[in-house]
């Protein structure tokens, strides 16, 4: 499987003939490289768009980019049919604990400490849970993005149930986990392959870089790996 990061929490897995988007978000985002060279190359071939949950900075471009490529969108359900009243045709509602089927591979979300909703007038509109997602496909190693979340103890039933090989780890801060919480997240739940930080370094209320998670990581044994941006990375 080859992963690419794109900043903030922005991902693409590509495996086989999937090419996987999660959390999209490149307009606007602060820590997104490239321009518009950069996102046509990050959105080209998309097969599927997976979101976390619904904050701007996670949805991102879904719209434009589903219409551009055709690629099916799988969240939410309240997230899913708010997308469609904005003219979304192609997608797979599902909530938490629910998994669904994409052909070469499955979806399962799951529990996040977070929120979801998007200002419209002036009013906040509730879009369902937020939200971690497992993507688990044959001969590739199992991904669990964990959206945006502090810490909770049911990530040990994750690991159970999961056993995910590569963690996207929120670091930032302030909305989010930060680095030591993060890390102990890591070390006290999870034996995974490699460990993907994310959810830093775009705006400035949100820790500039990975330094201090990867401190923290130190002498556990554990991959921590950060990606340069745009640059794809394999996890075997």
């Amino acid at each position: 499987m080859r992963i690419t990061w794109f900043g903030h929490s922005a991902f693409r897995l590509d495996f086989g003939a999937s090419h996987v988007l999660i959390d999209p978000f490149f307009t606007g985002n602060p820590a997104f490289e490239g321009g518009d060279a950069a996102r046509a190359s990050a959105v080209e071939g998309a097969t599927h768009i997976l979101i976390t949950h619904g904050h701007g900075d996670h949805v991102g471009d879904t719209l434009a980019v589903a219409g551009e490529t055709g690629a099916k969108v799988v969240t939410n359900y309240d997230l899913c049919m708010w997308l469609a009243s904005k003219g979304l045709t192609n997608f797979d509602p599902m909530n938490t604990g629910g998994t669904t089927d994409q052909g070469a591979f499955r979806v399962t979300l799951v529990h996040a400490d977070h929120s979801a909703g998007m200002s419209e007038a002036g009013v906040t509109v509730p879009l369902g849970l937020p939200n971690g997602i497992i993507v688990r496909a044959a001969g590739e190693p199992t991904v669990y993005h964990m959206g945006d979340t502090d810490i909770f103890g049911d990530m040990a039933l994750i690991q159970e149930i999961y056993r995910p090989d590569v963690l996207m780890v929120p670091i930032g801060d302030r909305f989010t986990m930060g680095a030591e919480t993060a890390a102990l997240a890591v070390r006290k739940f999870f034996a995974p392959k490699a460990v993907i930080p994310c959810h830093y370094g775009s705006f400035p209320i949100i820790a500039p870089s990975a330094d201090a998670f990867v401190s923290a990581l130190d002498g556990s044994g554990i991959q921590v790996v950060v990606p340069h941006k745009g640059t794809a990375v394999t996890i075997p």
